[in-house]
């Protein structure tokens, strides 16, 4: 079969490139990818303002590239994303370097060394949609090679970004103004050190931006003592292993303000809630339940931690920005599963903080209202009466409230749909063997309904009591005979 090859035209391609949806902070992070693939422990990321052309620059001490090398890194997908990494390879289409850089500028200069010797490239997007080919430049202009300087060491690499149209408004009517591009330099401060904080914290590498060390910022707080760890558990997704674990942060009664403020991350707490997803200890993706659940206040406290290896891409569909992501079929069910066990202790904290009136004592126990009894017997859901928020009750009212109250609470049980769905049938006019507690239960429900005139008379009495889930199991005579000895009824 004949074939025909064609080239892509150059203008138009690039132009669409340049609009895949990168933002400056995700951006910049994919070129900082670069340099930590390249084995690099020193990255300097400058903001150099300047109101006609400002520039940014990315320097590493990494391990540099020889000709052939900056040529494959300079091309158009240069990588093949079905191809086998190394371990902790960030990259995966070959495209970022070029694509991150066009989203910001036109003009991308790479400055690279290696065993000594000095290699350069420029693309050029005026030149390229002027000429309409795909014509990549040998060397890099002196304006711009004057600026960013030499490399120190036998190996690095720089790359520089300038005729910042999209980041700054370079060659139009209105440019940003020095604050307001040093505010944009701020936010992508914040950004790297959440998306790499697990990078810094686990490795001996120093992120620099304008002279400013980045320091890592834990999204799970792990460093405070009140921060839940729930256990690390080890899925299987399409022969690949997942590591997912969940965190509970502090209820805000144990935070400073300095601490709240911090923790509350860029986004605030609401929408910092959810899955974060980690490809080779880089964040993807985080502040969602990704369709599992919606967001609601009382589950801001609740962050879950997902580890992918970079050979899981493919099932989780990690787009080229590296932060769009789809969550497997597979994966679904079991995510769910530990993100709704989060999202619960999240709620308990929320509402109420565990916390007792004693200083430096906590609460040990459930904040669920009920509680499996684990017997097959009796009820299957009885009340949780060690509930801090009851015990604060039962302390603020006398001993006649609150024996009525416990009275009541064990009616509320006792007729708990759950524990009268299997009601057994009784003989109607045999005398039944009764327990003390069932006896007890009886005088206790019939003498409280005779003092609060719910009842007036015998029969009524006893029209009621029968009624009563309480006392599901006795028959009227068995009752009768209960109350009579009691004294309750002549």
């Amino acid at each position: 079969m004949n074939v025909v090859i064609t080239e892509p035209s150059a203008a138009p391609v690039i132009q669409a490139l340049r609009s895949i949806g990168y933002n400056t902070n995700t951006a910049i992070a994919d070129l900082v990818d670069n340099s930590l693939d390249a084995k690099a422990s020193v990255i300097k990321i400058n903001f150099d303002y300047d109101e006609s052309n400002a520039m940014i620059t990315i320097s590493d001490n990494g391990t540099g590239m020889n000709e052939e090398m900056l040529q494959i890194a300079m091309n158009i997908g240069s990588k093949d994303p079905r191809a086998k990494r190394e371990t902790s390879e960030l990259g995966r289409f070959g495209m970022g370097l070029k694509t991150a850089s066009f989203s910001l500028g036109k003009r991308l200069s790479v400055l690279t060394k290696r065993d000594g010797i000095y290699y350069e490239r420029c693309w050029d997007l005026d030149h390229v949609s002027e000429c309409n080919e795909w014509q990549l430049f040998t060397s890099i202009p002196d304006e711009v090679k004057s600026k960013i300087g030499l490399i120190e060491g036998e190996s690095g690499t720089i790359v520089c970004i300038d005729k910042l149209d999209r980041f700054m408004g370079y060659g139009g009517k209105r440019t940003l103004k020095e604050t307001s591009f040093f505010n944009k330099v701020s936010r992508v401060n914040k950004h790297l050190e959440f998306v790499f904080h697990s990078i810094i914290e686990n490795n001996d590498i120093s992120m620099i931006i304008n002279g400013k060390v980045i320091v890592p910022w834990d999204p799970f707080m792990r460093y405070h003592e009140h921060t839940i760890e729930g256990e690390m558990q080890v899925l299987r997704i399409n022969d690949n292993r997942i590591r997912v674990q969940y965190f509970i942060l502090p209820h805000a009664s144990h935070l400073t303000e300095p601490e709240y403020n911090k923790a509350g991350g860029y986004k605030g707490w609401r929408d910092h809630q959810g899955l974060y997803i980690y490809r080779e200890n880089r964040l993807l993706y985080f502040g969602d339940w990704m369709g599992l659940f919606p967001k609601d206040a009382a589950s801001q406290l609740a962050r879950v931690r997902i580890d992918l290896p970079n050979a899981a891409d493919s099932d989780w569909q990690v787009d080229i920005k590296k932060s769009g992501i789809n969550l497997p079929e597979d994966a679904k069910r079991r995510l769910e599963a530990i993100s709704g066990i989060a999202r619960k202790v999240s709620k308990e904290i929320f509402y109420f903080r565990t916390q007792s009136h004693n200083p430096g004592q906590t609460f040990k126990g459930s904040l669920n209202t009920w509680e499996q009894s684990g017997r097959e017997d009796g009820p299957q859901f009885i009340l949780n009466r060690n509930h801090p928020i009851l015990g604060e009750l039962l302390n603020k009212i006398d001993d006649d409230s609150a024996k009525l109250l416990n009275l009541y609470l064990r009616l509320v049980q006792l007729g708990s749909p759950s524990n009268i769905i299997d009601s057994p049938k009784v003989p109607e006019e045999e005398i039944q063997d009764v327990s003390k507690a069932q006896k007890e239960l009886v005088i206790q429900l019939a003498s409280t309904m005779l003092s609060l005139n719910v009842a007036n008379d015998t029969e009524q009495l006893l029209n009621l009591l029968i009624t009563q889930p309480a006392v599901d199991g006795l028959n009227r005579v068995t009752i009768k005979k209960i109350v009579t000895e009691a004294d309750l009824i002549d």
